[in-house]
C-alpha cells in the first residue's frame, strides 16, 4: 500500500506525523488503527478502503461545508429580522411566515410511515431506560454494557429511595435489608401478582440452576425479572422463601459517545474512542483498575442462560458520532484543511462494526445484522438528508446491503424539532430514534433568538411554552410516523446520580409521556427507572397518544425572553452570574485540563450533577445573552468568574491531578471566551472553543 510519512506542527509542540493514502493524509495512528485492526478480517481490500473513504471525501466534504454555510447564512438573517423589530411587540404570525420566506422553515410532507427493518427487539418492541457512556474510558463503556441486568436489592440499598435509615457502617445492615427486601416484594406484588404463591408451590425441578443459584425468571410489559432463591445467602437465610436478590432487566441499550462527553480533538483521541468502540463489537474489551486496593478486571458479560431460555446479557449498543461541525487533524484533505469530523466517525464506528456483524468476536451486539449510529445536532431535513446519503455511501463502501447503517436522530436543535417530520422523512428507511434533549435544545433556542430580547432565567426554561411544545410534539410526530413497535422515542437525562428518590417521583412522566426509553447516569439509576416501566405499559400508552392530533407549531416557535422593560433585582442577576459561571468553570476545568468530557460535577450548591457540553452550552450561551442586552456588565461578569474559580478550586481540592483556576490558565481563559465570544460561536457551539484551549494544552511540553 503506498505511503509517504510526513509531519505537520500547528500546535506548538505538538506533532502528527501523517501518511498519505489516495491523496489524503492519514494520521500514522488511525492508518495502523484501521490497517492492522479495523480492516482485519473483515474481508475488505485495504486499497479499496483507501481509495474509497478519500472519493467519499472528495465528495462529502465541500456539501457538508455548504450546510454550515447554510446554517450562518439563516442566522444571519434571523438576527437583522430581530435587530430590525427592536422595541416592538413581537409579531408571532410575522416571524413564522419569515421563517417560511427564508427556507428555516419547510412544507410538512404528506403523511408516511418509516419503512425500517431488521431492527433489534430492544429498540422495537421493549421499553425501558437507556445510558449514555462516554467513549474514551473503557471501565465506563463495559460498566454500561453490562448494565442490562442489576440487581434490585443493591440499587434499594445503597441509594436514597428507601424511607429509611441510611446503611449502618461496617458491613450488612439487617435494618437496612429488610427494608429493602419488604420495598423489593412491594415491587414484586405490584409487577407479577402471585409471584410468592409460584414460588412456594415450585418443585426442585421447576427450578432453573444459574450461577450456582436457583432462579424464577418472569416476565412483565416486555421486560424480564429474575427472582434468585438461596436459602445460604446471607440475605436468602432471612427470607422465608429464601431470596438473595431480584435483578431487573434494566438497561436495554446504552449509547457509547464520541460526542457531547467526551474530550477528543485529535487523532490520539478519536483513536482511543475507536479502539473500545472496535472492542465493544468483537466483544473482547477488557479494562483493568483499583478499587478498594485491589487491581480487578472488567469484561464483557455472557448471555444469561435458563435451561432453555437464552436472554442477552449485555445492553444493545448504539454509538453516537460526532455532528456536521467540526473538523478534526486525524485527516487532512487533498486542499490540506481538516477532514469533517463527522464524516470520519461514519466510517470509522461503521468499519468497527464490521466485526460485530461478520461475527468475528466473542459476543453479538446485533442479532438482526444492524449498525446503530446516533447522530446529533443536526439542523433541519437537508442535514438529515445528506446523514441518509453519508450513510448510503459508507455501505458502499464495506458492501454492506442498503440501510443496513440505522440512525438516531437527535431532536436538540430548534430548526429540527420545527420541521421533525420532514427531517423523519430524509432518513425514513433507516430511523430508530428520536430524542430530545433540553439543555442543547435550550442553548440553540437562546442562540437562534439571541437578538431577540433578554432571555428569561434558566431555571424558567423548563416551564416555558415551547418546551412543553417540544417534548408533546416529538412524541407525537413520532407516533404519526409510525414508531410505536418499530423505533424509540427518547427522553432525555435524569442528572442528579445521588437524587434517586426525586428521580423515582418524577422520571415516570418519561414513560407516561410516550416515550420507550429516557436516559439515566448510572446503571443503579437504569435498575431503578426499569421499575417504571412495570407501572406504565409504554405501547398501550402510545395507542393512547396516537389518538391526539398534533400541537402546531405557534407554542413551539415562542421565543423564552422576558417582558419588554423587565427588571431583574441585583441580588438576582448575581445568583444568576454565579450559577452559570461556576457550572461552567467546573466543567471546563476539567475538559480542558485533563480530557474529561462527563463527569459528576458539583453545582453551585454542591450537589453532584452529571455535566457534559450540552450544560456548558445553555450556562454560556444564557451570559452571553444578557450581556449582549445589558441586563449585566463585563465587570460582573469577570467578578463572578473570579469569585466562582475560588469556589471551584475548592470542591477539587482532593483531585491531585487538578490546576487551580488562575485569570492566566487555559482553562479559566476557555471560561471566559466561551462566555464573551458566545455570541459569535456558530449557533452557540462550545466545540471550536474547547477544542481551540485543549489543544493548547496537549502541545504543552511535557513537566
Amino acid at each position: 500500500m503506498p505511503s509517504s510519512p510526513d509531519k505537520r506542527s500547528d500546535k506548538g509542540h505538538f506533532m502528527t506525523d501523517y501518511i498519505t493514502r489516495s491523496g489524503i493524509r492519514i494520521a500514522s495512528e488511525l492508518a495502523h488503527f484501521v490497517d492492522n485492526k479495523a480492516l482485519a478480517g473483515t474481508g475488505l481490500d485495504g486499497n479499496a478502503f483507501w481509495t474509497g473513504f478519500a472519493a467519499l471525501l472528495e465528495k462529502m466534504a465541500p456539501i457538508n461545508r455548504a450546510l454550515l454555510a447554510k446554517r450562518d447564512s439563516l442566522q444571519a438573517q434571523i438576527d437583522a429580522w430581530h435587530q430590525a423589530r427592536k422595541g416592538q411587540p413581537h409579531d408571532a404570525a410575522a416571524y413564522e411566515a419569515f421563517l417560511y420566506e427564508i427556507g428555516y422553515l419547510v412544507p410538512e410532507p404528506a403523511s408516511f410511515t418509516i419503512g425500517t427493518t431488521n431492527v433489534d427487539p430492544e429498540i422495537a418492541t421493549m421499553a425501558g431506560p437507556q445510558l449514555v457512556v462516554p467513549s474514551l474510558n473503557d471501565r465506563f463503556v463495559l460498566n454500561a454494557a453490562n448494565a442490562r441486568w442489576g440487581s434490585l436489592y443493591d440499587a434499594l440499598y445503597g441509594t436514597d429511595v428507601l424511607d429509611a435509615p441510611p446503611a449502618k457502617p461496617g458491613g450488612y445492615d439487617a435494618e437496612r435489608g429488610a427494608a429493602v427486601i419488604a420495598r423489593a416484594r412491594a415491587f414484586l406484588d405490584e409487577a407479577i401478582p402471585g409471584w410468592a404463591e409460584a414460588i412456594k408451590g415450585a418443585t426442585h425441578r421447576d427450578l432453573v440452576a444459574n450461577d450456582n443459584n436457583q432462579s424464577f425468571l418472569f416476565k412483565n410489559n416486555g421486560l424480564h425479572i429474575e427472582i434468585v432463591v438461596n436459602p445460604e445467602n446471607v440475605i436468602g437465610k432471612t427470607d422465608p422463601l429464601g431470596i438473595a436478590d431480584v435483578l431487573l432487566e434494566s438497561a436495554l441499550t446504552t449509547i457509547i459517545d464520541l460526542e457531547d462527553s467526551v474530550a477528543a480533538v485529535d487523532a490520539q483521541d478519536k483513536v482511543a474512542a475507536y479502539t473500545n468502540w472496535l472492542g465493544l463489537m468483537r466483544g473482547d474489551l477488557t479494562a483493568s483498575f483499583q478499587k478498594g486496593g485491589k487491581i480487578q478486571s472488567r469484561t464483557l458479560e455472557p448471555d444469561r442462560v435458563w435451561g432453555d431460555v437464552t436472554l442477552p446479557g449485555r445492553s444493545l449498543m448504539f454509538v453516537r458520532n460526532v455532528g456536521h461541525l467540526m473538523t478534526n487533524p486525524a485527516v487532512l484533505l487533498s486542499d490540506g484543511n481538516e477532514a469533517p469530523e463527522g464524516i470520519l466517525d461514519a466510517v470509522f464506528t461503521s468499519l468497527c462494526a464490521l466485526h460485530d456483524l461478520r461475527g468475528l468476536g466473542t459476543h453479538r451486539n446485533s442479532r438482526t445484522g444492524s449498525i446503530y449510529i446516533v447522530k446529533p445536532k443536526m439542523h433541519g431535513p437537508e442535514e438529515a438528508s445528506f446523514t441518509n446519503s453519508l450513510f448510503d455511501t459508507v455501505e458502499d463502501i464495506l458492501n454492506l446491503p442498503r440501510h443496513t447503517i440505522k440512525v438516531g436522530v437527535m431532536d436538540e436543535e430548534r430548526r429540527t424539532s420545527s420541521n421533525l417530520a420532514a427531517c423523519i422523512e430524509a432518513v425514513k428507511d433507516r430511523i430508530v430514534f428520536i430524542n430530545t434533549g433540553f439543555l442543547d435544545r435550550t442553548g440553540d433556542e437562546m442562540h437562534t433568538s439571541m437578538q431577540a430580547g433578554p432571555m428569561i432565567r434558566k431555571g424558567a426554561m423548563k416551564s416555558s411554552a415551547w418546551i412543553s411544545a417540544y417534548e408533546a410534539r416529538n412524541v407525537q410526530i413520532g407516533l404519526a410516523c409510525g414508531f410505536s413497535g418499530k423505533a424509540q422515542i427518547g427522553k432525555g437525562m435524569w442528572a442528579a446520580p445521588d437524587m434517586m428518590a426525586d428521580m423515582m417521583v418524577q422520571k415516570i412522566a418519561h414513560p407516561k409521556s410516550g416515550a420507550n426509553t429516557a436516559w439515566v447516569p448510572s446503571p443503579t439509576a437504569a435498575t431503578l427507572h426499569a421499575i417504571h416501566y412495570h407501572q406504565v405499559d409504554v405501547f398501550a400508552r402510545q395507542a393512547e397518544l396516537a389518538m391526539q392530533p398534533t400541537l402546531g407549531l405557534p407554542a413551539l416557535l415562542t421565543i423564552p425572553v422576558a417582558p419588554v422593560g423587565h427588571n431583574w433585582s441585583a441580588d438576582e442577576v448575581r445568583e444568576e452570574l454565579e450559577n452559570n459561571a461556576q457550572g461552567i468553570l467546573g466543567y471546563v476545568v476539567r475538559w480542558i485540563d485533563q480530557g474529561i468530557g462527563c463527569s459528576k460535577v458539583p453545582d453551585v450548591n454542591d450537589i453532584g450533577l452529571m455535566e457534559d457540553r450540552a450544560t456548558l452550552r445553555i450556562s454560556s450561551q444564557h451570559i452571553a445573552n444578557w450581556l449582549l442586552h445589558g441586563i449585566c456588565t463585563a465587570e460582573q461578569v469577570d467578578a463572578a468568574l473570579t469569585k466562582m474559580a475560588a469556589k471551584v478550586d475548592a470542591q477539587n481540592a482532593d483531585d491531585l491531578l487538578y490546576r487551580m483556576l488562575t485569570p492566566q490558565s487555559i482553562a479559566f481563559q476557555a471560561a471566559r471566551a466561551l462566555v464573551f465570544e458566545g455570541v459569535e460561536q456558530p449557533n452557540g457551539y462550545t466545540e471550536p472553543l474547547l477544542h481551540k484551549f485543549r489543544a493548547r494544552v496537549k502541545a504543552e511540553p511535557a513537566a
